[in-house]
């Protein structure tokens, strides 16, 4: 076998994909380098045959840790030979059991069905045969709730949760600005609320901003509470003095949001009003039915609110060495989550671990009362939460789950329209051998976490659950290669968990998409995420409104694209302009007169729904290089997509604001201002104003008229 024969074989071992083509239609083979570069982060030994038995023995008998089969027909493929008679006991989750014996059969054992769904627990044995594993029963598609059936036409508001500019708030958007949201939400007929990831960054590390690059996505980011609402702020004076008017001020009128400066008032005043809880609420003895609430919460998050809780205070304690000093480089001993050094520091500083629990506590109750005071009002859906691909690798979840991490790289994409080189998005990839020997009990615990107080669940680049694109860590973008994952048993999960806790999902399926993929999300009830810039016919010109797939989300567009008003003035481009971010003169040509081209096919497609006339073409385009915006342009937009057949239909909030400027710009980092950016007119004038009633009313109507 030649050098090349020997490193495919082993890529295709390994599911590292030797050929892809990305969005642009450019076929790519990653080199022997990149190819070396992956096959070596799997830590398997470079021999095919050898890798092989490695892979054998993680799995015994063929078998994972949790095994998840479809609840109606329960099949398993264990390794052994066809005509192996075994016989098998599980225990269900919820009490009993049932008991067989069957013949493996063209590598399958099948079990008795249907079983309930759930988590259970599978003995086999016969002819050397003898495991136990978990067996994750799940249904055959996702939850839908009644608003999402066949025949619905439903719509909700998205935003992005910092980026709300409220006269109270702290300088960033909070869970009290959002409970205001919901009300107002269901007031205008909405269904839902869409969120940014309200995942957990880095508490002593105020500079990172991007929700999708989390130090913890099982975790909240303490930065969204309201410490006006915390037990105790409105009962003392001293601790309301510790935020004083004039500094508050400045972070309610800056022209960005500062994340340090918004840090640095609410820092001490949920530090004082911890102290203060555990003087009057958690006394030895003499619990108060919230300091009960607080041990409750505690006990049922278990360890993995321990180890975050641990690794903020570790963070903190050792990040005073500077910027950019993370857990690899603290002492060797305080590295591995479970050394003994590590439980010893956690003793040493009960209270200050104890403190970032309380955090995660606050967080939870006042996304709890959000979510609440939408549904109390008729925001039927409730919240509509979003999870992020991956995790920082400099993070709490990469500290804590070291076996699961792949160390030197990182996850992106292929060239596509939004970024002509590549994108790598500086996250650590999961190890997909580690996350099966682990029972996937990290998946999981992400899916639990974000659907907690949710009625949707938007999965970011849910492609992932097929195959992630690996960037080799000093590689540009352009130089990866796919990597498959558990597909079959990820989107069971996904099923089972969405039915466990009565939530929709959404997969957010931009960018290149496998063939096939689309209709196998169709089939499992996970709506489509169809923005309607990327909604086009062979010839380039916009589908109408019926050509939606109803299984789907119709969106204006998402936080990595221009607004509505920025779309169409091309502020996008005019940024990428700004900082070179076109490799070449020939694509910033392309994409220039793409979008001439772009804005008068919109105007095509809006016209032939009769939203505008063909002579008022001209008050939009009065030239080919100076487009004209106005709000009836956006209301027309807004207007077709309300026709659209997909169930649910998204308004971003600030293109009810009228914004501009888009939250984040892909392919760039401190060079455009990324999820910084506020509304730039107050909440309480939005949510009062015209604006909402007017998008509302037409968004009603076209719901209506879709039905």
């Amino acid at each position: 076998m030649s050098g090349t024969e020997t490193l495919h074989a082993l890529a295709g071992l390994l599911g590292i994909e030797t050929r892809h083509s990305d969005a642009l239609g450019v076929t790519h083979e990653p080199s022997a380098e990149t190819l070396n570069s992956l096959i070596a982060a799997f830590g398997l030994p470079p021999d095919p045959q050898q890798a092989a038995a490695a892979l054998a023995e993680a799995r015994p008998f063929g078998l994972d840790p949790l095994q998840a089969v479809a609840a109606e027909n329960p099949v398993l493929r264990p390794r052994v030979a066809d005509g192996t008679e075994i016989e098998w006991h599980c225990d269900f989750e919820a009490g009993g059991h049932v008991e067989g014996r069957g013949t493996a059969s063209n590598g399958e054992l099948h079990l008795l069905g249907p079983m309930p769904l759930g988590y259970h627990r599978l003995e086999l044995r016969g002819a050397g045969v003898d495991v136990a594993v978990g067996l994750a029963a799940a249904p055959p598609a996702c939850y839908l709730p009644a608003a999402l059936h066949e025949g619905s036409h439903c719509w909700g508001l998205t935003a992005q949760l910092y980026g709300l500019n409220s006269a109270r708030n702290w300088g960033m958007g909070d869970f009290a600005d959002l409970a205001e949201l919901c009300r107002a939400a269901a007031g205008a007929g909405a269904m839902t609320v869409g969120i940014n990831p309200l995942h957990a960054l880095f508490a002593s590390e105020p500079r990172h901003a991007s929700p999708y690059s989390p130090s913890s996505r099982a975790m909240l980011d303490y930065l969204y509470i309201d410490p006006s609402a915390v037990p105790g702020f409105a009962e003392d004076e001293a601790i309301r003095a510790l935020a004083p008017e004039a500094a508050l001020a400045v972070v309610r009128t800056a022209a960005l949001i500062d994340h340090a400066a918004v840090a640095a008032l609410k820092r001490p005043v949920l530090e004082a009003l911890y102290r203060r809880f555990r003087e009057h609420d958690l006394r030895v003895g003499a619990e108060s039915a919230a300091g009960k609430a607080f041990r409750a919460f505690q006990q049922a998050s278990g360890r993995p609110l321990a180890a975050f809780a641990t690794f903020e205070a570790l963070h903190e304690n050792l990040n005073r060495a500077g910027d950019g000093f993370s857990w690899h480089d603290w002492p060797v001993r305080l590295r591995d989550p479970n050394s003994g050094a590590v439980a010893r520091f956690g003793k040493a500083h009960k209270q200050r671990v104890e403190f970032f629990e309380f955090l995660q506590w606050q967080a939870d109750a006042q996304l709890g009362a959000a979510a609440d005071a939408g549904r109390a009002v008729g925001l039927s859906l409730g919240l509509y939460r979003d999870l992020a691909v991956g995790v920082n690798p400099l993070g709490a979840e990469a500290w804590a789950d070291q076996g699961l991490v792949v160390p030197g790289m990182g996850i992106g994409a292929p060239p596509d329209p939004l970024s002509r080189m590549g994108q790598d998005w500086g996250l650590a990839p999961v190890n997909p051998l580690a996350l099966r020997r682990a029972g996937f009990q990290q998946f999981i615990a992400a899916l639990r976490a974000n659907m907690r107080h949710a009625g949707v669940l938007r999965i970011d680049h849910v492609m992932s659950l097929q195959r992630l694109y690996w960037v080799p860590r000093g590689q540009t973008a352009v130089n990866g290669a796919y990597v498959t994952y558990p597909f079959v048993e990820l989107l069971r999960l996904v099923a089972l968990e969405s039915h466990r806790q009565s939530c929709a999902v959404i997969g957010e399926d931009l960018g290149t998409v496998p063939p096939g993929f689309r209709e196998t999300m169709q089939a499992a009830n996970l709506l489509s995420y169809r923005v309607v810039a990327f909604e086009r016919r062979w010839g380039g010109g916009f589908i109408p409104p019926w050509d939606y797939p109803p299984v789907a989300a119709a969106s204006a567009a998402t936080h990595d694209l221009p607004t509505l008003k920025g779309f169409w003035l091309g502020r996008d481009i005019a940024w990428r302009q700004r900082l070179a971010l076109y490799p070449s003169a020939e694509a910033e040509a392309a994409e220039i007169n793409d979008r001439k081209r772009d804005r008068w096919q919109l105007l095509e497609a809006l016209s032939g729904e009769g939203l505008i006339a063909h002579e008022r073409f001209g008050e939009f385009l009065p030239s080919e290089d100076q487009p004209v915006y106005s709000p009836a342009l956006g209301d027309a937009i807004l207007a077709f997509l309300a026709r659209s057949r997909a169930r649910l239909m998204l308004v971003q909030l600030e293109d009810v604001a009228g914004e501009e400027e888009q939250a984040n710009l892909p392919g760039t980092n401190d060079a455009h201002p990324n999820w910084r950016r506020r509304l730039s007119t107050r909440l309480e004038t939005l949510l009062a104003g015209p604006n909402l009633k007017r998008v509302a009313a037409l968004v009603n109507e076209g719901r209506q008229r879709a039905a």
